[in-house]
């Protein structure tokens, strides 16, 4: 395994983020699934808070 260096990474990297296609609606996608997740749960647990009356 040869050392690179950490700026030859970081342009790699930059010119890989550059040619993705689809990885800004990947994302898009994941973030409308964990905040739909998080609202579901919120929704179905909320019902069995006990109410101290």
């Amino acid at each position: 395994m040869e050392h690179h260096p950490a700026t030859a990474w970081l342009t790699e990297a930059a010119d890989a983020a550059q040619q993705q296609g689809a990885g800004n609606l990947l994302r898009v996608v994941l973030i409308v699934m964990v905040l739909g997740g998080a609202l579901t749960a919120w929704f179905l647990l909320r019902g069995y808070k006990r109410k101290d009356d």
